[in-house]
């Protein structure tokens, strides 16, 4: 029942690293607007289950299970981050559409 305190957690460091840091850069708001995404997730998928309270009955499981959420999470950041560079240079190398 607590899988969705860990990205919650997660979602807000990440926030208020980046407000009391003033860090203002793209990659830091896409990985809070995906933590964000996977703790509001969870909180509404416990909330529609009826499930929404922060001990369960195998509190270590509830923890690795919000512990491999944000894992994922992260992972698909960089995968983001790596395809970046990658998608921006196939964008500058094509060719500009011709003028009729």
């Amino acid at each position: 029942m607590v899988c969705y305190v860990i990205p919650t957690s997660a979602a807000a460091m990440i926030l208020a690293h980046r407000f009391f840091g003033k860090k203002k850069d793209i990659p830091g708001h896409q990985l809070s607007l995906l933590l964000g995404g996977g703790a509001i997730f969870g909180i509404v998928d416990h909330w529609w289950n009826g499930q929404l309270t922060l001990i369960g009955p195998n509190i270590a499981h509830d923890i690795l299970l919000g512990l491999v959420i944000t894992v994922v999470i992260y992972a698909v950041w960089f995968g983001m981050l790596a395809l970046s560079p990658t998608i921006q240079a196939q964008e500058s190398v094509s060719p500009a559409p011709e003028k009729k």
